[in-house]
C-alpha cells in the first residue's frame, strides 16, 4: 500500500507562487491618500526634486566651487545621506524576497508550506487564519499563531504525529501578510502604505521617498499606539553599517520623521567634504570623524572654523588639535581642513632632489641640502668622466619647464587668432583664389596642431665657452635633472641643402664649410636666416643685431663646435600665412624645445 495522499485545501487568500507577497503587500499606498496621477496603473513615482537648502549653498561658496545650478547634482558639498532623498523607488514594486529570520512571529496572514513524505504524501500551502490556526487535511487544526518561525517545523511535527507515523516533514513561509503603516513628518511622500511583514522602519522610510530636504536624518521615530518603541539614527546606519534600531514594522505603526536639527559644514582636506546635521554636545573630533578623517595630505595640526552667530564680530577663527577638538559646535559652523602640500614652500629651507646622469661617476638620483647648486651635485655623483663635454651640458627645471609651456600656449593662441585674422579678411574674386585660400587655411591648420604637438622641456641655457671645463653656479630646486654627454663628434645640418645629415666635426672648421659638405643652400634657401643651435642651447643667428660672425652675400665664418646643428630655412612667400614659419623655428629653440621641434616642422 503507498503513501496516503492529501488533498489540497482551497484558500481563502488564493494560492501564490513562492515566497513573494500577497495581494495585500505589494507596497501600493492607500488610494485615498494618492492623487490621480499617482493613482495610474504602474504609476512610478518619482521624488520631488531635490532643493538644497540656503545652508548648503552658503557651504558650497564657502568650498570655492561655483554654483552651476539648484540641483542636487550641481552639489559637490553635499548633505549626508541625500542619496536617500534623491533615489527613485517605486511604492508599488513588491519587496524583495527577505530571508525569514528565525525569531519571526507567525501571525494571522501568512501562508505556510508543508511538505510531507513517507507514510504520508502531502504538498500543502495553507494561510493562518484569524484564530492564529492553519488546517492540515486529515490532520486538523494547528495552532501556530505567536510560534517562532525556528520552532514552527517542531509543532507542526508534533501535531501530524497524533495521526501519522513514519513521516518526515519540511516548513517553510510561502506568501508574507501585509502591514500597514503610516509615514509622516518631513518627508518626501507622506501617507499611508502597505509592506511586507518583515519591512522595517528603513524599508518603509525609502518607500516615502525618504526625509525630504527639511526633514531630519537623525531624529526619525517609530509610535505603535502611543508609545515610541524605537529611535532610529541614520548616521548610524550611513557612517556604520549599524542597523540594530531598524526595528520591524508591525500593522499601524507610524514612522515619523523629525525637522532638520543644527547642521555644520566640513569642507577641505577630509576625505568626505559634507554637510552634517549634529546633536547638542557633538564636537570637533565627531564633525571631522563623521566627514571621514583627515586626507592623506591635511594639515593635522589646526582647523578654522567661521560661526555665523559671530558674522559681526571676528567670524572666523583658528582651532589648535588635539586641544580644540572637544570644543562642541554650533549651528551654522562651518570647518575648514588646511592642506599641508598647497601652499608652496621655501626653496631655502627644503632638502633638494636631483637627477645627475652620463658622463659623471656614479649617475643616479641624490638629495641635497638646501642651499647646494650644481656643483654640488656634481661632486655628489663623483665628478665628471674623461669624456665629458660639459659645454653640452642639458640643464632642466620643472618650473621653467611649466613656464615655458603656459608662454608657448600663449603664443600659439596668438599666432591662430592672427592667421584666423587674416584668413577672414582676404578676398576672393575668382575660384582659383578661393581654392588657394582654402589651401593656404588648411596648410595654416595643419601647421598649428604640428607647433601644438612640440612640448617645452624646461632646458635652462649655461652661459658657458665651448673651452669650458666646469659649470656655473647655480642653485638648484627640487626636481631638477643634469645631464653631461660626451663630447661631440658631428656637426648636423639640416633644412633647405642638398644632402641634409650629420658630419664628422674635424677641427677648426667654419659654418661655410659644414654647409658645403651638405651640398650648400639650395635655390629657394633663405640664406640669410641661417641659425646655428649650439650644444649648450643657445642660438646664433645673422638676424641678430651686431652679428660679426655671419658674413655678407651667404658667407658664415663662425666657427663650428661639435654637437652644433646648423638650419637653413625655407625662402617663404611674403605674401603667404606660412611666413611665420622661419620665425617660429627660432622661436621653439629659443623656448629650449630642441632639435625634436624641428623635425616635427619638417615632417
Amino acid at each position: 500500500m503507498g503513501p496516503i495522499r492529501l488533498r489540497q485545501p482551497v484558500l481563502a487568500y488564493g494560492v501564490g507562487s513562492g515566497n513573494g507577497l500577497d495581494a495585500r503587500a505589494t507596497g501600493a499606498q492607500d488610494a485615498s491618500l494618492l492623487s490621480p496621477q499617482q493613482q495610474q496603473p504602474g504609476q512610478r513615482l518619482a521624488p520631488l526634486p531635490y532643493k538644497p537648502s540656503e545652508f548648503e549653498l552658503f557651504v558650497q561658496r564657502r568650498a570655492g566651487m561655483s554654483e552651476m545650478g539648484e540641483g542636487a547634482d550641481a552639489l559637490t558639498v553635499r548633505r549626508l545621506g541625500a542619496e536617500l532623498m534623491t533615489r527613485t523607488e517605486d511604492p508599488n514594486s513588491a519587496d524583495y524576497s527577505p530571508q525569514v529570520p528565525p525569531d519571526y512571529l507567525i501571525k494571522s496572514g501568512d501562508e505556510i508550506v508543508v511538505t510531507l513524505w513517507g507514510s504520508v504524501d502531502a504538498d500543502v500551502r495553507v494561510v493562518v487564519d484569524r484564530t492564529g490556526r492553519i488546517n492540515i487535511p486529515r490532520v486538523g487544526p494547528v495552532l501556530v499563531s505567536g510560534v517562532r518561525y525556528a520552532e514552527l517545523p517542531e509543532v507542526i511535527r508534533r501535531r501530524v504525529a497524533q495521526v501519522f507515523r513514519n513521516f518526515d516533514l519540511s516548513v517553510s513561509l510561502g506568501q508574507l501578510r501585509g502591514v500597514r503603516v503610516y509615514v509622516t513628518g518631513f518627508v518626501d511622500r507622506p501617507g499611508t502604505y502597505s509592506v511586507s511583514s518583515l519591512s522595517s522602519v528603513l524599508n518603509a522610510l525609502l518607500r516615502a521617498g525618504g526625509p525630504s530636504a527639511a526633514g531630519s536624518l537623525r531624529n526619525i521615530t517609530l509610535q505603535r499606539g502611543r508609545q515610541t518603541v524605537a529611535r532610529f539614527d541614520l548616521y548610524d546606519f550611513l557612517l556604520k553599517g549599524d542597523r540594530s534600531a531598524d526595528a520591524l514594522v508591525q500593522p499601524d505603526d507610524v514612522i515619523h520623521v523629525g525637522p532638520l536639527g543644527a547642521q555644520v559644514g566640513v569642507i577641505g582636506s577630509v576625505n568626505r567634504p559634507v554637510i552634517l546635521e549634529i546633536k547638542p554636545g557633538e564636537t570637533v573630533d565627531d564633525a571631522l570623524r563623521m566627514a571621514g578623517g583627515f586626507t592623506a595630505v591635511a594639515d593635522r595640526s589646526r582647523v578654522a572654523v567661521e560661526r555665523l552667530e559671530q558674522r559681526l564680530g571676528e567670524r572666523l577663527a583658528e582651532l589648535p588639535l588635539p586641544v580644540s577638538g572637544r570644543l562642541p559646535l554650533s549651528n551654522g559652523d562651518v570647518l575648514r581642513v588646511f592642506s599641508a602640500v598647497d601652499a608652496q614652500l621655501s626653496v631655502q629651507k627644503q632638502n633638494k632632489r636631483v637627477r645627475v646622469e652620463g658622463e659623471v661617476a656614479r649617475p643616479g638620483e641624490y638629495v641635497l641640502p638646501a642651499s647646494s647648486s650644481i656643483n654640488d651635485a656634481l661632486r655628489a655623483a663623483g665628478g665628471l668622466s674623461p669624456s665629458a663635454y660639459v659645454f653640452g651640458t642639458q640643464f632642466t627645471r620643472e618650473s621653467v619647464q611649466r613656464t615655458q609651456q603656459q608662454n608657448y600656449e600663449r603664443a600659439l593662441r596668438d599666432l591662430e587668432t592672427e592667421l584666423s585674422r587674416n584668413n577672414a579678411t582676404q578676398r576672393t574674386n575668382t575660384a582659383d583664389e578661393s581654392a588657394a585660400q582654402t589651401a593656404r587655411a588648411a596648410a595654416t591648420s595643419q601647421l598649428i596642431e604640428r607647433l601644438r604637438a612640440v612640448k617645452p622641456n624646461g632646458r635652462i641655457v649655461l652661459q658657458m665657452t665651448p673651452e669650458s671645463a666646469s659649470l656655473p653656479e647655480l642653485a638648484l630646486e627640487d626636481g631638477d635633472r643634469l645631464y653631461i654627454p660626451p663630447r661631440g663628434s658631428t656637426v648636423g645640418v639640416f633644412g633647405s641643402v642638398f644632402n641634409a645629415g650629420n658630419y664628422l666635426w674635424g677641427g677648426p672648421r667654419s659654418i661655410d664649410d659644414y654647409l658645403r659638405l651638405a651640398g650648400g643652400p639650395t635655390r629657394g634657401a633663405d640664406r640669410d636666416s641661417v641659425f646655428v643651435i649650439r650644444a649648450n642651447g643657445s642660438v646664433v643667428s645673422a638676424l641678430q643685431d651686431g652679428s660679426s660672425w655671419f658674413g655678407r652675400g651667404g658667407s658664415l665664418k663662425v666657427p663650428a663646435q661639435p654637437g652644433d646643428t646648423i638650419f637653413v630655412p625655407e625662402e617663404m612667400n611674403k605674401t603667404t600665412l606660412v611666413q611665420s614659419f622661419r620665425d617660429w623655428t627660432q622661436i621653439l629653440y629659443q623656448l629650449g624645445l630642441g632639435a625634436a621641434a624641428i623635425k616635427v616642422l619638417r615632417d
